[in-house]
């Protein structure tokens, strides 16, 4: 039985915060913690990132009463700092964020390849309540 090829998906938000402040949040470790995870009963307690081409990231997300974790993970394939990150997930899907300097807010815009295993609906949901959480921490 053949897969089929799913479109893409995209999400995105506007940050009130300058670019700057915007990549510095979502590209260190000691922030990625405090908003990589879709629900309040999630967390992250662990990230590391490498934010260059070629570089390697990895933050596990998991339940805060222990009952799941797992680790997302990639590879950076290009970045350009404070304007595009690109990188294939370890199975092999790829993500494109664009950073977008509006002066005081930046816009952030994520594209995603889709996984088979759920509905399109549910991950599009996932990744938008994670892109919230940020934008909601960025701010803070």
């Amino acid at each position: 039985m053949a897969t089929e090829k799913l479109s893409p998906i995209t999400v995105e938000t506007t940050v009130n915060k300058p670019v700057a402040q915007v990549w510095e949040f979502w590209t260190n470790p000691e922030e990625i913690v405090q908003w990589c995870f879709a629900s309040p009963d999630w967390h992250c307690p662990y990230a590391e990132n490498d934010i260059q081409t070629g570089g390697k990231f990895k933050s596990t997300m998991a339940a805060k009463d222990g009952s799941f974790s797992f680790d997302f993970e990639g590879v950076y394939s290009n970045v350009e700092a404070e304007k595009l990150i690109e990188y294939s997930m370890a199975d092999g899907r790829r993500v494109k964020i664009t950073f977008e300097s509006l002066g005081a807010q930046t816009k952030v815009v994520e594209t995603f390849d889709p996984e088979t295993q759920n509905p399109t609906e549910m991950q599009r949901g996932g990744w938008q309540a994670i892109l919230n959480n940020f934008k909601a921490q960025a701010e803070s």
